[in-house]
């Protein structure tokens, strides 16, 4: 399958470069592009939620499976691991996604506004990425 193909089932997509895109995820109700695709030379095609959201969920929400986005010449011979599969730009968009979080939620802390349990674990998860962030270029 190529990318074409899944990025058909999706909605909100958008280019965000060479074999590159952004769109809605399916597996959540998702205002905003959270989930990031990228089609490698070789034509498998990656996929990351950055709400957070299982790519077997993702995937299941179209229809599809894991074995859809690998095409057969890809899974004959074994592939070098990408570490990095987004671009720092990508990267960065997401992170600014979740300080943007965190500050709405320190915003309405500071004007005494209890969060709500979904709001704290939400607020977590951002400071758990942001940390992991961190740590992953060594400035934790």
């Amino acid at each position: 399958m190529s990318a074409d193909t899944f990025l058909s089932c999706l909605d909100g997509v958008k280019r965000t470069g060479t074999s590159r895109w952004l769109a809605r995820c399916p597996a959540h109700s998702d205002k905003h592009p959270s989930l990031a695709i990228r089609e490698l030379d070789d034509g498998r095609v990656l996929a990351h939620c950055f709400a957070g959201c299982p790519i077997d969920s993702v995937l299941a929400a179209v229809g599809l499976t894991l074995t859809h986005l690998h095409p057969q010449h890809a899974l004959d011979y074994v592939c070098k691991p990408e570490r990095r599969p987004f671009p720092a730009a990508d990267v960065l968009r997401a992170l600014g996604f979740e300080t943007l979080l965190v500050s709405i939620a320190a915003a309405a802390l500071s004007r005494g506004e209890p969060l709500t349990e979904h709001d704290r674990a939400r607020l977590l998860v951002a400071c758990a990425r942001i940390s992991a962030a961190l740590e992953e270029t060594g400035h934790a």
